[in-house]
């Protein structure tokens, strides 16, 4: 079992605040915050909604689905759970898990019932008592995958309990990391104690895997001496975003910044120009998160993915490419492009109409058209799947996404909320 560092968001009145029991409101924006942990290299993030009432629910919700869209480590979602429609809330906004707490018997009496529904790997039990666990102990085993205890004067009884658990603390000593994440339940540690220390996660994985506890964090493949070099003893990298695949600038590495890279989970180069190591966005903010490292088959490239802050080039300009020397016009074939840019079309009619403009004639007679004519071509394809000849069923599936998308402009949904919920599945 990995060891996670997993920081925590207390959210009330849309601000992060301290704590459960503190409503001081903390500076950064909840998602900004969530970015800030899921660049720092945690595991997984615990978003506790402390809201009152429906509407603020709801707005609670809202955030927690921005907080999914932007990071990319895992997210559980916490906090009033009063029926199984409020689960079903909280993994549809993105959580890879939702939490019962077993402080309020109306989530005991429905784990069964939203486990059997959604699947024990998406339930997480929240507890401040021991004995409360062990009063249910089959159930919990059985509806469960993972504890989080609340309650940090009961960490003396976590060994009673033997199902992954991750530890709430207020503060944390590195003897203390050691001993509570040597146990063999214990899942990960959260709360204050690593919000507080959420820069130092990396080192504290690098302690924890010096004292043969396994973590996950960024171990190189190859060593230096595996590359060929350039004239100059470096490797060329080329930088691309993880999301959309935009291919952002060229730098180089010595071997110095090559594992400095890794250690950090910041892209370092070497400056030729400068003659030293270069921490992308030092100066400018505009920091490149590792995602991931690859070279090519003649070891003599590497591809980095990232997660770029800001913009890439120096002008102000997302890539460093944007200069356009010659070309031919030609048919764009990614798909995913494709969409967009039909969807950018979509949006662009939304915002400004044309006369005669199929697309604003839709908008104009409003959602139930637009659902009408979704259901239609939803049928047609049906129809046309009947059919030996494939050409009529591509036919309507492109009317279907066209109006698809329509619908998803007038409801203000993007085709990355789609993605990311298909790659979360």
């Amino acid at each position: 079992m990995l060891k996670k560092f997993v920081p925590c968001i207390y959210l009330l009145h849309k601000n992060a605040v301290v704590s459960l029991e503190n409503a001081d409101i903390i500076s950064e924006s909840p998602v900004a915050l969530a970015e800030k942990y899921d660049n720092d290299d945690c595991d997984a993030i615990i978003v506790y909604d402390m809201s009152n009432g429906d509407s603020e629910h709801e707005e609670s919700l809202d955030i927690i689905k921005d907080i999914c869209g932007q990071v990319s480590c895992e997210v559980y979602g916490a906090g009033n759970v009063k029926r199984m429609e409020d689960i079903k809330k909280l993994l549809y906004a993105g959580c890879k898990k939702a939490c019962l707490n077993f402080s309020k018997q109306e989530n005991i009496d429905i784990l069964q019932e939203v486990s059997e529904k959604f699947g024990k790997d998406k339930i997480c039990i929240c507890y401040t008592e021991t004995d409360k666990i062990s009063l249910y102990d089959e159930s919990v085993r059985k509806y469960a995958s993972e504890l989080i205890l609340l309650n940090s004067s009961e960490i003396k009884k976590t060994p009673e309990i033997n199902m992954p658990t991750i530890l709430s603390l207020p503060d944390l000593s590195l003897d203390k990391m050691i001993r509570l994440m040597s146990q063999p339940n214990v899942s990960g540690l959260s709360g204050k104690a690593i919000n507080a220390n959420s820069a130092e996660i990396r080192n504290m994985k690098n302690i924890c895997a010096e004292n043969d506890l396994a973590v996950d964090r960024m171990l190189p493949s190859f060593e230096w001496e595996d590359f060929k070099k350039n004239s100059d003893g470096m490797v060329p990298v080329v930088v691309q975003d993880y999301r959309t695949d935009a291919v952002l600038m060229v730098a180089y590495f010595n071997k110095e910044s090559y594992y400095k890279t890794i250690e950090t989970g910041k892209m370092t180069y070497f400056s030729r120009s400068r003659n030293q190591l270069w921490l992308k966005g030092e100066t400018s903010g505009h920091f490149q998160y590792v995602k991931k490292l690859t070279a090519d088959c003649d070891m003599d490239t590497i591809l980095a993915k990232v997660k770029q802050v800001g913009v890439a080039c120096h002008t102000g300009s997302y890539s460093c490419f944007f200069n356009e020397i010659t070309g031919k016009k030609y048919a764009e074939k990614n798909p995913q492009k494709v969409l967009d840019s039909v969807f950018t079309v979509i949006n662009d009619r939304k915002t400004n109409p044309r006369e005669g403009s199929y697309t604003n004639y839709l908008f104009d007679k409003g959602l139930d058209k637009i659902l009408k004519k979704v259901g239609e071509e939803s049928t047609e394809m049906v129809i046309a799947a009947k059919n030996e000849n494939s050409n009529e069923l591509i036919y309507e599936m492109a009317d279907f996404l066209y109006h698809m998308m329509v619908l998803m402009s007038e409801k203000g949904i993007s085709w990355e909320e789609i993605t990311d919920e298909l790659a979360r599945r």
